[in-house]
């Protein structure tokens, strides 16, 4: 009768032991499957991100390149004469000259200053492409 009580008491106490045991295990498993939840909610959340990233990477870099295409148009149409650029300036004579005569030729630019006129009209809209997208980045992504 001893044998039977302790063996009862045994499996008593090791009955006791292993739901305490499951007990224990079963809030780590509920902790890890919130962290788990929690870390999925997180990458859904940056992919989200990401996309819209991309999106609004291809919508400027297409902007930019609309730009960019018609700052070369403009160019092709002014070096074959189909367009002028009009440039506020004045004349001024370099040397004296026999009064009465005028210049046949009109005023334009040297090649050079033509030059960097197409350059600095490209840097200029491609540092507003790039303005416009640094701000809607921030609108769209820095204040959600």
């Amino acid at each position: 009768m001893n044998a039977k009580i302790a063996a009862v008491g045994v499996l008593l106490v090791a009955a006791l032991a292993m739901g305490k045991a499951a007990l224990y295990y079963r809030a780590h498993y509920a902790e890890a499957a919130a962290q788990a939840a929690e870390q999925q909610t997180t990458i859904d959340d940056m992919q989200k991100r990401q996309q819209a990233v991309a999106a609004l990477d291809e919508k400027l870099m297409g902007e930019l390149a609309d730009a960019q295409a018609t700052i070369d148009q403009l160019q092709r149409d002014v070096a074959a004469g189909r367009r002028r650029l009009q440039l506020a300036a004045t004349c001024t004579r370099q040397t004296a000259s026999t009064a009465g005569v005028v210049d046949a030729t009109r005023a334009r630019l040297t090649d050079a200053a033509e030059r960097d006129y197409w350059i600095l009209r490209q840097r200029i809209e491609l540092n507003g492409k790039m303005i416009e997208g640094l701000q809607a980045y921030i609108r769209e992504q820095c204040f959600k």
